[in-house]
């Protein structure tokens, strides 16, 4: 499928790189159908900053991360009846995103632990949920990244 984006130019995603949220997103019901874009020199353990890129509607992308990268421990308490669309999860299978917000003054970036994106990756299917944690919806993460990048480098 070809898509032409707004920050990626032209992009031509294969099928099984497209992953359907039957029910849409937090705010965009119609929007169904995403891909992930990252940079694909970096490996999957290292990853961090990605693209949820729509589908639907070329103009829309999101950056998103892995909330465990930033936040070990987040684990949030998730109604199992709002997975049940998008097949059995097990600990190989299940990805979760979060959204980040990188704002002008980069020590304001903050991310979305209240409403991640979980995603089945065996049957490509994926969902926005809000968890039932008393959580951020903007969670400071700059301090959380730099003292993280310090301590790589020391």
């Amino acid at each position: 499928m070809k898509v032409n984006t707004r920050l990626f130019g032209e992009i031509d995603i294969a099928d099984d790189k497209i992953i359907e949220f039957p029910d849409g997103i937090i705010g965009f019901p119609d929007l169904t159908k995403f891909t992930l874009i990252y940079d694909k020199d970096e490996d999957q353990k290292s990853r961090s900053l990605m693209y949820l890129q729509s589908m639907d509607e070329p103009q829309f992308a999101m950056p998103v991360v892995m909330p465990n990268d930033i936040f070990p421990d987040y684990n949030p308490t998730i109604n199992d009846d709002l997975l049940e669309d998008i097949g059995d999860l097990t600990p190989t299978n299940t990805y979760v995103l979060v959204t980040i917000t990188v704002p002008q003054d980069i020590t304001k970036m903050t991310v979305n632990l209240k409403g991640p994106f979980v995603i089945n990756t065996d049957t490509l299917k994926g969902v926005q949920l809000m968890v039932e944690d008393d959580v951020s919806v903007k969670e400071p993460v700059y301090e959380v990244l730099k003292s993280r990048k310090a301590g790589k480098e020391a």
